[in-house]
This record gives structure tokens, C-alpha cells and sequence, in this order.
């Protein structure tokens, strides 16, 4: 019963604000609520206040004693949802694909998977040396077992 009134509530929260949307969401023991959000242009300290006091100001501590987390995706955080893909087009993702790791640039998103290209050195066909020829590859999202993005400074 407290976690479909929380459900609710944050359900609520998120309606509010469109641009924001739920990465995960967890009740441990003890009522501690862990609530974290991503959103299509980034989430805010002011996103997850109003979260957070859409949730609190909305339940009483004398039924029910609880503990609330709520913070934003991390910028190193593996992307878990489509939707987080396409706000990071242009990027360059670090993808795992059935055993093998793939790093290069986002290109394209669709509702089946993403588009990464890359520059690779490859031998001539003919003669000694090597060439730089770029490489694409589609995954779908279904292949990705862990895609983040790669943070340079």
C-alpha cells in the first residue's frame, strides 16, 4: 500500500514536468525511498527538489516513517532507457555488445537501437601501411548490454 501511494505521488511529480522521466525507482527496508531521474535536457537540483517535496509534503510521517532519496543519473551512469540515448547524439559512447566493447560516436537513435561511428586503422589492401577508414555500426537495444558515455577532459 505506501509504495503504490508513492508511486502515485511521483507519478504525479513527473506529470508536472515532462522533460524529466524515472531511471529507478526502490523501497529498501525501512521505507527508504530511492528515486533516480533523468530528463531530456538533464535534471536539476531544482527537478529533484520538487520531486522530493511533491512526495514528502504528500505523506505523514505519523503512519508511516520513511527515509527519501531522490537524485539525477549519474554522468558516468550506464544509459538503461531509449530515451536517454537520444539527448547524448553527438557523444561518444562506450558500448558492450555481446562480448566485445565498442567506443566511437553516437550518430543515430530509432525505436529498435543506436548508430555508432568511429575512425579505425586499418592494412592497405594492396601494399604496406595502414589506412584510417571509418567504421559504423547499428545495435540494437536489445544487443546492448552496457552503453555510457565517455566523459574527456
Amino acid at each position: 500500500m505506501f509504495k503504490e501511494k508513492v508511486l502515485a505521488l511521483l507519478e504525479g511529480a513527473l506529470e508536472e514536468n515532462k522533460s524529466i522521466f524515472l531511471i529507478d525507482f526502490t523501497i529498501a527496508a525501512g521505507n527508504k525511498i530511492n528515486i533516480v531521474l533523468d530528463g531530456d535536457t538533464g535534471v536539476t537540483l531544482k527537478d529533484c527538489m520538487a520531486v522530493s517535496r511533491a512526495i514528502e509534503h504528500n505523506l505523514d510521517r505519523e503512519e508511516e516513517d520513511f527515509s527519501l532519496e531522490v537524485a539525477s543519473a549519474g554522468a558516468t551512469s550506464p544509459m538503461i532507457m531509449p530515451r536517454q540515448y537520444k539527448k547524448n547524439i553527438g557523444r561518444e559512447l562506450e558500448v558492450k555488445s555481446q562480448g566485445s566493447k565498442f567506443e566511437g560516436v553516437l550518430t543515430d537513435v530509432n525505436d529498435q537501437g543506436i548508430t555508432l561511428e568511429w575512425k579505425a586503422r586499418e592494412p592497405k589492401p594492396v601494399g604496406k601501411g595502414k589506412v584510417t577508414v571509418q567504421k559504423k555500426q547499428e545495435f540494437d537495444f536489445s544487443d546492448i548490454q552496457e552503453a555510457k558515455v565517455i566523459i574527456k577532459f
